[in-house]
């Protein structure tokens, strides 16, 4: 079994490449807009930065789980999703209601993908 770490701190990895799957943390935006459109854009942005490290890309996606802090933001952060993803690519997903550890955070999203 194959194992790698990407940008490990003392509590977690931002990702692990365990036998050709890429698990990434959760990612939270990292800009101080409030609006769910453009936190939206703000982690998917992060999320295709960290595949391309991880030598995967968007159209390689297995999972997505999305947490939002109010789920009155549900069709908005969709239509971001909707236009960033391939089509035909979608992964399986999963989208809850969260509170999240920064008042300021709309969304979290955290994401497995194959290499």
């Amino acid at each position: 079994m194959s194992l790698q770490r990407v940008d490990t701190t003392g509590r977690y990895s931002e990702a692990v490449i365990v036998n050709g799957l890429i698990f990434c943390a959760g990612m939270v935006p990292d800009t101080p807009a409030s609006d769910i459109k453009t936190q939206t854009e703000n982690v998917l942005r992060q999320v295709e930065t960290l595949l391309e490290r991880c030598f995967s890309d968007k159209g390689k996606l297995v999972d997505a789980t999305i947490f939002l802090a109010d789920l009155a933001d549900y069709a908005a952060m969709n239509q971001v999703w909707d236009a960033w993803l391939p089509a035909g690519k979608a992964p399986a997903r999963t989208t809850v209601a969260a509170k999240l550890a920064d008042p300021h955070w709309r969304i979290e999203i955290k994401i497995v993908a194959a290499q």
